[in-house]
Parts: structure tokens; C-alpha cells; sequence
């Protein structure tokens, strides 16, 4: 049940222009890393956050018909597809990586999905980023409730966290997005598409009657 969502629309002149300002913001934010800064481990299990930045530009460049390509060399496997990709897109220097990034700075192009999922792609793997380098970053929080929306009416098995989210409901603290059913989870857009994106966070970013199971669940 939706009870209300203030979440911005996913028309191209929305997203787009929102999406190239979180990779500007990224560039600058990796831009001062040192060396072993880009070996530290990211949020996503297994990957540091040199490989993270490999993913989304490999994302970035996706077209509709190359992804179908893809996958069919992966055997329908998006994790094995996700390896290849990253592995084509790591140079050697992770200097040589933020460049490569640059220069997708502008792109348009993505797998073929709605366009909420490039919200959910710069979101999240910015904060795949960030937080374990103890960079903090104000993401606009309409466009933050867009992407949860997203993710939690799109199964796991698709990238999404509806299976997540079932049986909650999650409120932002800091826009207007109040979505589904069950003991309320509250707390920052940011906080609650995470969790819902099967990212870890803390006790202490999620409030309400519901916060402390639904951390267990998801911790």
C-alpha cells in the first residue's frame, strides 16, 4: 500500500541531469584518494573501491542491445557479467580508472530498465564508496525517495528489494515518502534505500517500532 510519496518524476530531463551531478560529485570526492585509499573494501561483498568505480563505468557505457549481448555470453548470470565488465573496465592505476570515469561523465546510455535505476546506481554505489572512506555527501532526497521506490517494488533477483521491504513500512525522516504495510522503519531516504539494497547501516540511522527487527533482518 502506498500512502504517500513525494518521489520525482523519472523522465530523462529529471534523471539525467541529476545523475551527471552525482558523478561530478564522485570524481571530486575520489580525486584526493591515496594509493592504498582505493584498495580499501567497499560495501559491495567482495569488491574494493577501485573495483566499485570499474562497475559503474562499465554501467555507464551499457546500451540496451549491448546488454542483451552480454548476457547471453554470461549465460543469463548478471554477477558473472558484473565480473567481466569490471575486470575490462580496472586499469592498472586507479588513477587511469577516474579518468576512464570522466569521460563517461556525460553518458546516457544504460542496461535496458527503468530509468529509476540510474538513480539507484548513483546512489547506492556512491555510497558503496564513500562511507567506508568516511566521505559524507547530502544526496537530494526527492530524488533518493524515487530510488527506493524503485527498489521496493523490483524483486532481489532483479537488483531490486521489494522482498526486503515486505511487511514494512518505510518513512523518510527527510521527504515526503511513506510506502508499504507492517511496524513503521523510519529514517533518511538514504538510510532506508541502503537497507532496502541490501547495505548494511546503523542502529542508529533507523527509528520507530519496526527499526530494531527489521536491522536484525537485515543485518
Amino acid at each position: 500500500m502506498l500512502f504517500n510519496s513525494g518521489m520525482a518524476s523519472t523522465s530523462p530531463s529529471t534523471v539525467w541531469p541529476v545523475v551527471h551531478e552525482e558523478r561530478r560529485a564522485l570524481i571530486r570526492d575520489l580525486e584526493p584518494l591515496e594509493p592504498a585509499q582505493w584498495q580499501t573494501p567497499s560495501l559491495c561483498a567482495g569488491w574494493d573501491i577501485h573495483d566499485v568505480l570499474a562497475h559503474v563505468i562499465d554501467s555507464a557505457k551499457t546500451t540496451r542491445v549491448g546488454f542483451l549481448r552480454r548476457m547471453i555470453a554470461a549465460r543469463m548470470d548478471f554477477d558473472r557479467d558484473n565480473a567481466v565488465g569490471v575486470e575490462r573496465e580496472k586499469a592498472g592505476d586507479p588513477g587511469k580508472t577516474l579518468t576512464q570515469f570522466r569521460a563517461v561523465l556525460s553518458r546516457t546510455s544504460g542496461p535496458p530498465a527503468g530509468l529509476a535505476t540510474r538513480l539507484v546506481e548513483a546512489f547506492v554505489h556512491g555510497e558503496d564508496i564513500r562511507r567506508p572512506l568516511g566521505i559524507r555527501r547530502d544526496y537530494p532526497a526527492e530524488h533518493v525517495a524515487t530510488a527506493l521506490g524503485y527498489q521496493m517494488r523490483t524483486t532481489t533477483k532483479m537488483g531490486g528489494g521489494k522482498e526486503i521491504a515486505e511487511g514494512w513500512r518505510l518513512i523518510a525522516t527527510d521527504t515526503a515518502f511513506d510506502h508499504g504495510d507492517g511496524p513503521a522503519v523510519e529514517g533518511p531516504a538514504m538510510s532506508l534505500l541502503l537497507a532496502v539494497s541490501g547495505r548494511p547501516v546503523l542502529e542508529s540511522e533507523l527509528s520507530g517500532p519496526g527499526a530494531a527487527v527489521f536491522l536484525q533482518r537485515k543485518l
